[in-house]
């Protein structure tokens, strides 16, 4: 388990301080569909933003971050301050490495971030939370089975270094560190009734891997994280993880099932007793979220309930699940870029509306990938997915491919204690 960065006395320290005991709402784009309720009314916004703020060698990010020129960083955080999340998990962000595991997360928010972006305003994170990824490390194990020991399919999690396609966890208010929990490590073949892939070569079941590799293979792709963050009174668990894409591999849909079993993981762990005593976190400690806890779960899950290549009724873990409400979040530009691009599109059964991500027209089309579901408990005051129309003026943030920013888009739930 790794600790919050250490909070930066600059002036979002005494804001902070009274972010802890009220909720503020901030004013947002409404052209984007991003604004908030009216001042006054208590809400929360949590989102989720995959913003492919990767980069293809270990240190590039952090030299890209150095200044303030570069074009996507810029791009990223001005949809994030049109956005103004309170607490904001950001996908496919580098790790810097255990020396200086915050570099790049610093970087960003000093000179992006608070700095305005286009017709962006400065928007300040005291708190965030970082740790290290799967991706990337090599497993010493030929996990793909075309008779090599190399690359990033070979890797814990895919990645061609150490920490590629990262995660980072912002946030307005303040982040109970000793209450962190992290399931970097915990074993794929340690969850009961685990999907673990079959070698359709052999005759043999669940047998893609060896004993040995199974033996070193965790559940989760890059980490999961439970990130508890106090907000007044009450502390909102804080869900975060970025499963495998269900594709790039074989008959033997070995990505499709680890992504199938990492979203399961959080279905377990927000269930509690007896469907998450097998759960161990980094500490050593077991069983999953305590009873009652309220808890937002966010991230690149890679997975749309109707359409795309994941395992059928993966998502449906947790759109269906008992304790989860679904926001069904919407967008202006999602039904247009479908209707536009057409494709793969065409042959969707899914609503447009509701896509998350603008993919390869051939395959897959556009989907439904990126979440915030909050736990039953906290009141729903309004959700979306910043994706503006072409007709509005922010749909250059979004663009087209090549994208000015990410080929997915940041979404948001509006939460009422």
């Amino acid at each position: 388990m790794r600790a919050s960065t250490p909070v930066r006395l600059t002036g979002a320290a005494a804001a902070a301080a009274l972010l802890a005991g009220a909720f503020v709402a901030s004013a947002g784009a409404a052209s984007a569909g991003t604004g908030r309720p009216d001042v006054g009314h208590r809400t929360l916004r949590v989102a989720t933003y995959n913003l492919s703020l990767n980069r293809a060698t270990e240190g590039e990010l952090v030299a890209d971050l150095s200044t303030g020129d570069d074009a996507q960083a810029a791009t990223v955080a001005e949809v994030i301050q049109h956005a103004n999340p309170d607490v904001v998990l950001l996908n496919e962000f580098d790790y810097s490495g255990d020396a200086d595991p915050y570099a790049a997360a610093d970087l960003f928010r000093e000179n992006y971030l608070e700095v305005p972006q286009g017709t962006g305003e400065p928007v300040e994170y005291p708190y965030a939370f970082v740790a290290p990824s799967n991706t990337g490390i090599p497993s010493g194990f030929d996990l793909n089975n075309n008779g090599t020991v190399v690359g990033g399919d070979d890797a814990l999690g895919f990645g061609l270094f150490p920490g590629q396609y990262g995660m980072v966890v912002l946030s307005k208010y303040p982040i109970q560190r000793d209450r962190v929990r992290t399931f970097q490590h915990f074993k794929w073949q340690d969850m009961p009734g685990a999907l673990l892939p079959d070698d359709p070569a052999t005759a043999a079941p669940a047998d893609w891997y060896s004993a040995e590799e199974l033996a070193v293979l965790p559940l989760s792709s890059k980490s999961h994280w439970d990130v508890p963050v106090r907000v007044g009174h009450e502390t909102i668990h804080v869900l975060a993880a970025h499963p495998t894409p269900p594709s790039f591999d074989g008959a033997e849909d070995r990505n499709g099932r680890r992504n199938h079993d990492e979203i399961r993981f959080w279905a377990d762990y927000v269930r509690g007793g007896w469907a998450a005593r097998y759960q161990y976190d980094d500490e050593g400690r077991r069983g999953g979220l305590r009873p009652g806890s309220s808890f937002v779960i966010v991230g690149d899950y890679n997975a749309d309930p109707v359409d795309g290549d994941s395992v059928a009724a993966a998502i449906d873990q947790l759109l269906h699940h008992p304790r989860i409400t679904d926001p069904r979040p919407t967008s202006a530009g999602a039904p247009e870029a479908s209707a536009l691009q057409a494709g793969a599109n065409l042959d969707h059964q899914g609503d447009p509306a509701l896509d998350t991500a603008d993919f390869a027209d051939t395959t897959p089309g556009n989907l439904r990938v990126d979440y915030v579901l909050p736990s039953r408990d906290l009141r729903l005051r309004g959700a979306g997915v910043f994706w503006p129309a072409a007709a509005d003026p922010l749909s250059r943030l979004t663009g087209v491919y090549p994208f000015p920013s990410s080929d997915h888009r940041l979404t948001w739930t509006d939460l009422k204690f």
